[in-house]
């Protein structure tokens, strides 16, 4: 018995269509929200500090007003700051809702796979053994990630193709290797050498500039765009390889194609502000929660992943008064609570 229909304005409306029409909406409203919370966020980071300015005199002075001394700090030393961590965030949350969906696993992060430690190997062999800085470290970080993503591909291949479960798998043996890998080039590096390689591996953003934020915001103005056509791809091979196939979807070049711009996130993330962990584990599944989606919102996780960034950034500011933590440390500290939470919940679901 197929659903009885009812009126909108201008059209029949059946019991199917109105229920998308409802998660639609919702979705709308989640992205409304996240949006004023990002931007209720930035407005307290900036205004907050040593010397504190008023949010009306923030928002006057991103629109152009203001005092000289008031648009110094607003613009030159906090905004920077500010726009960093919300790029870094959005850029992991879409990592994280590409590689989660593309794995069919609430566990099929980036960061628990490997690919931020790839990348650190890279910085740290260009850092303490090749002693070189700027340009080369970013050139070794990425170069590290995609290796890394490349090597995890390969060993999840065999004939037939790839499956979610194996390139997890073989992600997360892949990452406990490259720790031990880290930890051997921190022990035989010069002692200069390690400080500066552990403050980077920590991940911060303190001491930002616009100098920092200028090719991080060019290169992912190449990649974020990717992910809009990548969302089709996406909803059907959450649909398992079979239906996608009949889709007419090429899966193997669809899932290496996404494998690759995943892990271009995350490695210019990390060439950026160094491993800043669980932000792309933590940021899909959140959005998707709030959004009560089937799948995973791209828009929402980008938007929950700077909201998430940005609120550790701001708690590592204020937790220790007279010295600003690196946010990756706060960051570590609420993925880890929820890493625990959705590992008890999927062992529920899974004895249930």
């Amino acid at each position: 018995m197929s659903a009885a229909p009812y009126t909108l304005p201008g059209r029949v409306v059946r019991f199917g269509e109105a229920v998308s029409l409802r998660i639609q909406l919702r979705g709308v409203v989640v992205g409304l929200i996240l949006v004023a919370v990002v931007l209720a966020l930035s407005v307290f980071a900036i205004g907050t500090g040593e010397f504190a300015i008023p949010p009306g005199t923030v928002v006057s002075t991103l629109l152009g007003g203001g005092d000289p001394g008031s648009a110094f700090i607003v613009r030159e030393l906090r905004l920077p700051r500010v726009v960093c961590a919300l790029l870094v965030g959005a850029a992991l949350g879409v990592s994280g809702a590409v590689f989660q969906s593309l794995t069919r696993n609430p566990l099929g992060s980036p960061d628990i796979v490997g690919f931020p430690q790839g990348a650190a190997v890279g910085a740290l062999i260009v850092i303490t053994i090749l002693s070189g800085s700027g340009a080369a470290i970013t050139v070794g970080a990425l170069a590290g990630g995609v290796l890394t993503a490349f090597s995890v591909y390969l060993l999840a291949f065999k004939r037939g193709g790839t499956s979610g479960f194996r390139i997890v798998l073989i992600g997360i043996a892949i990452s406990y290797l490259l720790v031990s890998v880290i930890d051997y080039l921190l022990a035989r590096a010069r002692i200069e050498d390690a400080q500066e390689a552990t403050r980077w591996l920590l991940g911060s953003l303190n001491g930002r500039t616009w100098e920092d934020v200028t090719p991080l915001a060019i290169s992912l103005a190449v990649l974020v765009p990717l992910a809009i056509p990548a969302a089709r791809a996406l909803r059907a091979l959450e649909l398992g390889d079979d239906s996608a196939h009949a889709l007419g979807l090429r899966v193997e070049r669809s899932r290496l194609g996404l494998v690759a711009l995943a892990v271009g996130l995350v490695s210019v993330t990390t060439v950026a502000v160094g491993p800043i962990g669980f932000i792309a584990l933590t940021a899909p599944q959140i959005a998707r929660r709030v959004a009560r989606t089937a799948g995973l919102p791209l828009v929402s996780s980008a938007l929950m992943g700077a909201a998430l960034t940005l609120a550790s950034d701001i708690a590592a500011q204020r937790l220790v008064p007279d010295r600003a933590l690196p946010v990756g440390v706060m960051t570590g500290l609420f993925g880890g609570v929820y890493l625990a939470w959705l590992l008890t919940m999927e062992w529920r679901k899974g004895r249930g």
